[in-house]
């Protein structure tokens, strides 16, 4: 067997054995930064640190950057600290007046507030592979990486808070956001981390976690929102420039099972553009280019959905194989330290959006009409998934697999199963969920096609904190080796309604929002929707992708909130309103 497929069956094992103990619903984040990070501590957060993010992801109240106490309103369940590998730990030492790195040209810049120029003169080094002056030695790299690690131990306290051990490797290849969020299983982790002053080539990232695994450590990768990839993110070539390759598909699916569906820099399920027919696809789209903050165009690279299409339809030319076998998680990016992931309680990101006035107004040169300036960006996403003991081992193994899904930060309960074999009774059941395990699979799986209609069995209950649902949808995406399609299925309404059989269109929900105060009723919808689904439009010999997407009602946007802290009119740039929403992971039905 290919080594490479050998390690896609492993991760995979799992998912057909049936689960006998209840599982718990959890909620985290995988993706946020500390002043541990050099682009951070460059464009101002120079006093968070590591313990601060642990601290305030459990629950506790921490000092924001901009002075004020904030506190989670619910605490996260799991958390991944992934400050950027890349000098990682050694900015503290610029405001120190008796280090080796004080009076360099970094440290100039950040004591005299150029953040901009801070953070040109970052990313400027990530991409040329060298480390700025004084700041990129091994055995200081292997200290701190020693010290991070064991940081991320202390505050891991198994059945209450999992904290892994993990880092950002940060390729810009061409300035193309690459980036990857590395995750180790356990507390067996290399000596110094591989980043992108190695190489910015995810082939030779790979290469290094072959390696790490032949040593006995357990680890993957979750690719970046791959909203500013330049296209790459999805794209049909290697870093080289040469098509890709089976073997690459092999490689890029049993090192990365998971991508990371949206963060505060936006969201990157899907686009308008690409999806024209799909009236939710707008999104909390974020278009600019890290680090020189140029627009970034809508390519279809850049995009999950485009992705999983683009995946079928290269099928085709890579003897059977999908290069974009990608389950779906959330993350923050925050180069704060904190994220608080709820519209209600934002409090900013970064140094740049950390008061009222900054997200409203923006910055001095900041045209705030262009999509990527402060009223664009958004709280951050959280990953959701179903184990059975809050731990390491059981949270790492779920994502390896692909059963989990991302939230826009709401804390929906969502599942998904399928199957040949379902009872039209299934969802009427008190034990439906163990029979669907037993009878199928659940999100994340690759199922073989047959003759015969397959169901797929979804679940959804509100955030108790939140709105109530609006509905549940299937999106269905295909191939036929030339063109990719999609077609977006409404499988539950909350309120009785119906899709109209002549328009297939449904009726909306009222929107009970008073921007003026930031309040909605929350008078319609349902606290649980399900539905036992069959495609109606199936073909025999017909590969599909099906993923779920469950909305809320309308609610406020953060930014309307924070124009009611101002008595100001809600902007009329962004949505005063939104409709929070959750993203399965996929379930792919294959001829294999």
């Amino acid at each position: 067997m290919n080594r490479y497929a050998a390690i896609i069956c492993g991760i995979l094992a799992t998912q057909s054995i049936g689960v006998v103990a209840e599982q718990k619903n959890l909620f985290g984040t995988l993706h946020g930064h500390s002043n541990w990070s050099i682009d951070a501590f460059g464009v101002g957060n120079t006093n968070l640190g590591p313990e601060k993010a642990y601290e305030f992801a459990r629950g506790e109240p921490v000092t924001h950057i901009n002075g004020t106490e904030v506190v989670l309103g619910t605490p996260l369940d799991f958390f991944m600290l992934s400050d950027h590998g890349e000098m990682m730990g050694t900015a503290p030492g610029l405001l120190v007046k008796d280090s080796s790195v004080y009076n360099t040209e970094i440290g100039e810049l950040v004591r005299a507030g150029k953040a901009t120029e801070a953070f040109t003169l970052i990313g400027n080094a990530i991409v040329s592979g060298q480390p700025l002056d004084g700041l990129g030695e091994p055995e200081v790299a292997q200290t701190l990486w020693k010290e991070y690690t064991e940081l991320a131990d202390s505050y891991n306290e198994p059945g209450t808070f999992t904290a892994f051990r993990g880092y950002e490797w940060t390729s810009l290849p061409g300035k193309a956001n690459m980036h990857r969020n590395i995750i180790f299983r356990g507390n067996k982790t290399p000596d110094i981390p591989f980043t992108a002053m190695d190489s910015d080539k995810p082939e030779e990232l790979w290469d290094a976690m072959d390696q790490w695994r032949a040593d006995g450590i357990e680890v993957f990768a979750i690719s970046h929102n791959g909203n500013a990839s330049a296209g790459k993110m999805f794209g049909l070539l290697d870093s080289d420039g040469a098509l890709i390759t089976q073997e690459w598909a092999m490689r890029r699916n049993a090192n990365e099972p998971q991508h990371e569906a949206g963060q505060v820099k936006g969201v990157s399920m899907a686009h308008p553009v690409f999806s024209p027919s799909d009236d939710f696809a707008n999104f909390e789209i974020w278009n600019r280019i890290v680090p020189n903050g140029g627009p970034a165009p809508a390519l279809r690279g850049n995009y999950v959905r485009e992705g999983w299409k683009i995946g079928l339809g290269m099928k085709y030319q890579l003897n059977g194989v999908n290069a974009f076998m990608l389950g779906v998680s959330g993350g923050s990016d925050t180069h704060g330290t904190i994220n608080t992931f709820e519209e209600f309680n934002n409090a900013g990101n970064h140094v740049s959006d950390a008061t009222l006035e900054q997200r409203r107004n923006g910055l001095p040169g900041q045209n705030l009409g262009k999509p990527g300036d402060n009223l664009f960006i958004n709280p951050g996403t959280l990953t959701g998934v179903w184990v059975e003991e809050n731990s390491r081992g059981d949270i790492y193994d779920a994502l390896s697999r692909r059963e989990s899904y991302a939230t826009s930060g709401t804390r929906i309960a969502a599942r998904l199963f399928a199957g040949y074999d379902f009872p039209e009774n299934l969802m009427s059941t008190t034990d439906w969920v163990q029979r669907a395990r037993d009878l199928g699979s659940p999100m994340g799986a690759e199922i073989d096609k047959q003759t015969k209609p397959f169901s797929i069995a979804i679940h959804a209950m509100k955030d108790p904190e939140s709105a109530h649902l609006d509905r549940i949808q299937v999106i269905k995406l295909w191939s036929d080796g030339f063109m990719e399609y999609e077609k977006v299925y409404d499988v539950a309404l909350s309120a009785g309604r119906q899709v109209d059989p002549s328009s297939g269109v449904v009726k909306p929900v009222p929107n009970t929002v008073d921007v003026t105060t930031a309040k909605d009723t929350n008078e319609h919808g349902a606290t649980e929707l399900m539905a036992l689904w069959t495609d109606p439009d199936d073909v025999p010999e017909q590969d599909a992708v099906y993923y779920v997407r469950v909305l809320e009602l309308s609610t406020p946007r953060w930014s309307t909130h924070d124009t009611v802290k101002m008595g100001l009119p809600p902007s009329d740039l962004v949505p005063a309103t939104i409709q929070e929403r959750a993203w399965t992971s996929p379930i792919w039905v294959t001829q294999r």
